[in-house]
């Protein structure tokens, strides 16, 4: 899954519609204080775990850099638009986890066809349209051999654990 930073502004209620029903959703989380009235908060991506930003992949032979393509994707994806966030009530690793969407796309299964991220289905369970849209844009990233899929690569699980690709020693 790929960490997002979801910046926070104190005082989200005043920019609710007046009139508008405010319900407060609250979570546990460890934030940064970016200035005085505003927090980032990391929350990883749910159902989704993308190459890790230090991570390398091998194409025609040689190492390129799938991690920071996955970062750079994810971080076009949310500097061109705002971005609805959706958050669970699980946690992975310590942090939050969400869904996000970008300008109607789903930001996980963005990264899945872009051959940068993989599903964890065993997570999608209880959204079964969800895990079909990501099992979808896996096999479509496979058969066009899109990103990572053009080569080798490790799952970013093992790559976190200390596996590497020979390329990478």
């Amino acid at each position: 899954m790929t960490r997002l930073i979801a910046v926070l502004v104190l005082g989200l209620a005043a920019c609710a519609p007046s009139g508008a029903a405010h319900e407060e959703t609250s979570f546990s989380a460890t934030a940064r204080a970016l200035d005085g009235d505003t927090m980032a908060v990391d929350f990883r991506l749910f159902g989704v775990d993308a190459f890790e930003r230090g991570q390398l992949c091998e194409r025609a032979g040689s190492c390129w850099q799938c991690g920071k393509a996955a970062q750079d994707l994810a971080s076009r994806m949310l500097r061109d638009a705002d971005a609805e966030i959706q958050l669970s009530t699980r946690s992975s690793y310590g942090r939050p986890v969400a869904t996000v969407t970008v300008n109607g796309h789903d930001l996980g299964e963005t990264m899945i066809r872009a051959g940068l991220a993989i599903p964890q289905l065993h997570f999608l369970k209880s959204n079964h349209a969800r895990a079909a849209r990501y099992s979808q844009a896996l096999t479509e990233a496979q058969q066009s051999k899109t990103g990572a899929f053009a080569g080798r690569w490790i799952e970013p699980a093992q790559w976190r654990r200390g596996g590497r690709l020979s390329c990478e020693r």
